[in-house]
């Protein structure tokens, strides 16, 4: 990708992306893009892989390196207090041009992976309803699982805020991981009746290069991968990682398309394919491939796919003409399933990036 791509990345990330989530990476990333020699680092990136938020994570994984660095008090998740100030980027840039090949080898080796634990409060009511659908015990199968921590979705607690005060509770009553979520209701819509648990056969996670969080190194680039001024996802990653340790799921390494199918041949029963902001990461004619590879699969055994994506890159292929699905920076939460070759699919809720809020839609 040519220099002035890169920059343009930067930019759309700043507008579209950050702005109002994150004032400390809205401003390095709007500076970087005026800049040759950080937004250069970019290029470095294998391909498909030139996003802003490697660049970010490959910072603050520098940081975490040398926390006594002046730039560090510009990050809360490593005890920093200062708000973006005139001393922000000229700090930024040295920190990383003096660190270039360093930052180099990051770019070029690594990923952007991340793990919302918070989304698993998305994903609960689509995996509740198509496990009611199948009329008991269901198998999971993450695609882009990363680390595999939304796996155990099951074994998290969830409260749901409603409008007027009331409150939806599901998951197990005593659990390390507590997740918060509002829930608006979008006009006609009726509040979705959460099962208190799920029943979970088996599950396992796919993914190109999935993260072994007993490995240090691998746990604090996932850290690294979280933006640095939200500090309470990254405690709230830490604290699932700690109860993963104690419930590891199976990961399978390989493509998401050419591997989807002897995954899901190693998991019994019902089975529920689940994504996660994953298919943004697949270029368009792949994203088709996936969900054709579903359907063959869905000739053969019971599926279901809750996708937790953005509408162009998850329901858009199977719920074609839904204007009303695009924009304000919302994914959308929906459940598919197949009978007789073709797709029935539901469209659940309108859902804020990080978990934080859904907007549940008339069915």
């Amino acid at each position: 990708m040519d220099l002035d791509s890169i920059k343009e990345v930067l930019r759309t990330f700043a507008e579209v992306e950050a702005r109002g989530v994150s004032p400390l990476y809205e401003h390095l990333a709007l500076q970087a893009a005026e800049d040759d020699d950080i937004a250069g680092l970019l290029a470095s990136a294998r391909d498909g892989e030139v996003r802003a938020t490697l660049l970010m994570a490959t910072a603050h994984r520098l940081v975490q390196a040398d926390p006594i660095h002046p730039l560090s008090r510009y990050y809360p998740s490593l005890g920093g207090f200062d708000g973006v100030d005139s001393e922000t980027w000229p700090l930024f840039r040295s920190f990383l041009l003096e660190r270039a090949d360093k930052a180099r080898s990051l770019i070029s080796s690594r990923y952007t992976q991340t793990n919302e634990v918070r989304r698993a409060a998305l994903l609960y009511p689509g995996v509740a309803r198509a496990a009611k659908e199948a009329g008991g015990k269901v198998s999971l199968l993450e695609v882009g699982c990363s680390a595999g921590l939304l796996l155990g979705l099951d074994r998290f607690g969830y409260r749901y805020q409603c409008d007027g005060g009331e409150q939806l509770t599901a998951g197990p009553a005593k659990t390390p991981v507590g997740l918060h979520c509002a829930l608006d209701l979008a006009p006609g819509a009726v509040a979705p009746k959460l099962p208190k648990k799920l029943s979970v056969l088996d599950r396992a996670g796919l993914d190109r290069a999935p993260v072994d969080l007993s490995d240090e190194d691998e746990l604090a680039w996932l850290e690294a991968c979280v933006w640095a001024d939200q500090p309470d996802r990254i405690r709230l990653l830490r604290t699932a990682a700690a109860e993963q340790a104690k419930h590891r799921p199976r990961f399978i390494t390989g493509d998401g398309v050419d591997d989807l199918a002897s995954a899901a041949a190693s998991l019994e029963g019902p089975l529920v394919v689940v994504t996660s902001h994953a298919l943004a990461y697949f270029a368009a004619p792949r994203r088709a491939e996936f969900v054709a590879s579903l359907a063959e699969l869905a000739a053969s055994r019971p599926l279901w796919w809750v996708s937790e994506e953005f509408y162009g890159a998850g329901l858009e292929t199977v719920l074609p003409g839904r204007s009303d699905l695009v924009g304000d920076g919302l994914a959308t939460l929906g459940v598919v399933r197949w009978e007789d070759g073709k797709a029935e699919a539901h469209a659940l809720a309108r859902t804020a990036p990080h978990g934080q809020r859904m907007t549940w839609l008339p069915l």
